[in-house]
């Protein structure tokens, strides 16, 4: 993983700013982790085999919401995506 997504999955990671993660950043870091996307009008549906949740991600301008970050972060961590970054 590039350091540019290191940081960015650190920021996620960490929760203190989930209103300023960038939308896109945030789809390239699910794709880094084997994420498949659909998109539907401005849905962007994120599954992956071996994971039963889906994530179901809109932009709010160029940023991700924040809930929707929340909601990344616990399935990165509940399936131990990130390896020896999670917390």
């Amino acid at each position: 993983m590039a350091s540019k997504d290191e940081k960015l999955l650190n920021r996620v990671l960490h929760g203190a700013s989930d209103a300023n993660i960038p939308f896109a950043g945030l789809c390239r870091l699910l794709h880094n982790f084997g994420f498949e996307e659909r998109i539907r009008g401005s849905h962007h549906i994120f599954f992956r085999e071996g994971v039963e949740e889906i994530l179901n991600l809109q932009p709010k301008g160029s940023q991700a919401k924040s809930y929707q970050v929340k909601q990344a972060r616990k399935v990165i961590l509940k399936y131990r995506l990130a390896g020896g970054n999670d917390e």
